[in-house]
């Protein structure tokens, strides 16, 4: 009795199992249909409109989908092929949306490594520098792409026969000058001939000929053999005239006495015409620097410095250049800076441009500077 009750019960569970895969497979049946005939509907109505259309010309491609009942499927199907569709709105007249204004630049660069390794024994060519600082331009100039620097500095190199030196300044000072997010143009004032170097004259030709390429306001002043050690020794100018090198490898790093004012300094455009400009009539090595230092505190200035700390640098070791030996004035003049700083500066220079060049990493301006008075006889 048992068992007649057992089979009668897996019976009726097969009959149940039986119905409800009955049911959905008719269920499944009804669903397939209903898409394709969805599916159907829509491409011949893609056909319609492309055959009724056709009458209108090559340049114009509308198509009808308002008829036929609403459904999800149909709309999640146009939802996915909208951009496949040409619009039905009428094209209108866009401006393109203004570029959002640049933030302001930090005051300290976030990029900044601190302290260099800086050593000279590496041979450097320009074509490595080049690569190295692809986003530099003709000229040697750079502005930061993703900031509005306040200042647009000009860097003054002095220069005659250092060629090898340039190589290692551009292969520091690139990288540095763009960490700092410097606004900057590099110009190589060269000395023609081989007449008595005159630094601060060349200096003076320097600020005259950077204003000429680009509206300048902040200029730094730069002796090609010197290499900052710390980037955080920021190339801009500040409220009063900056002394950029004050701890040489050279001294000991330290600053050799108070006044000093020479390697690299830097002023803005108001402080440079305020004491006009640099002397003119310093020929040979030294004392310039200190007619420079004479100037600024007369004009009641003040030098401003960095850190001792992060003001350091290295010094490329060379022999003295020919034609640049000590000037034996400069003691006297230094001395008469009060009466001669009115009438010997950028108002009385003269010099005169024999080419300019424009080179991937910087502007080099060749000029003849004329040469020095004779000295008086002795006795």
């Amino acid at each position: 009795m048992s068992r007649l009750m057992l089979g009668r019960t897996l019976e009726r569970i097969c009959k149940a199992v039986l119905l409800l895969c009955l049911v959905h497979f008719l269920i499944m049946m009804i669903l397939y249909f209903d898409v394709y005939s969805q599916r159907f509907d829509i491409f011949s109505r893609f056909n319609n409109g492309r055959g009724a259309n056709s009458s209108r010309g090559p340049h114009h491609n509308y198509y009808n989908f308002s008829s036929g009942r609403p459904n999800t499927t149909f709309a999640s199907y146009l939802a996915t092929a909208d951009h496949l569709l040409p619009s039905t709105k009428p094209e209108a007249n866009h401006t393109p949306p203004t570029p959002k204004p640049l933030p302001p630049c930090p005051e300290v660069p976030p990029g900044l490594v601190g302290r260099l390794l800086i050593e000279f024994s590496s041979q450097i060519t320009l074509e490595r520098v080049q690569r190295e600082n692809p986003n530099v331009t003709e000229g040697g100039k750079y502005t930061p792409p993703d900031c509005r620097p306040k200042q647009k500095v000009a860097i003054i190199i002095p220069f005659r026969h250092r060629d090898n030196h340039l190589k290692y300044w551009l292969h520091y000072l690139h990288p540095v000058l763009r960490r700092q997010k410097i606004s900057y143009g590099i110009f190589i004032i060269n000395q023609l001939g081989e007449d008595t170097f005159n630094r601060a004259k060349l200096l003076n030709v320097g600020y005259t000929e950077a204003l000429k390429d680009a509206e300048y306001d902040c200029f730094i002043f730069s002796d090609v053999d010197l290499i900052p050690m710390d980037d955080r020794n920021l190339y801009h100018c500040y409220d009063q005239p900056r002394h950029f090198a004050i701890a040489m490898d050279k001294f000991g790093f330290r600053l050799p006495y108070a006044g000093y004012f020479g390697g690299v300094s830097g002023l803005s455009k108001k402080q440079f015409l305020k004491i006009n400009g640099f002397p003119n009539e310093y020929w040979g090595w030294g004392g310039e620097d200190d007619d420079i230092y004479n100037r600024i505190t007369l004009n009641g200035m003040k030098v401003s410095r960095p850190d001792v700390r992060i003001g350091r640098y290295r010094m490329i070791k060379h022999e003295r250049d020919k034609h640049n030996e000590p000037n034996p004035q400069r003691f006297s003049k230094i001395q008469n800076t009060k009466n001669t700083m009115r009438k010997d500066g950028i108002s009385s220079l003269m010099y005169r441009v024999v080419s300019v060049k424009k080179y991937p990493l910087y502007t080099n301006i060749s000029v003849e500077i004329g040469k020095p008075p004779p000295r008086p006889l002795k006795g």
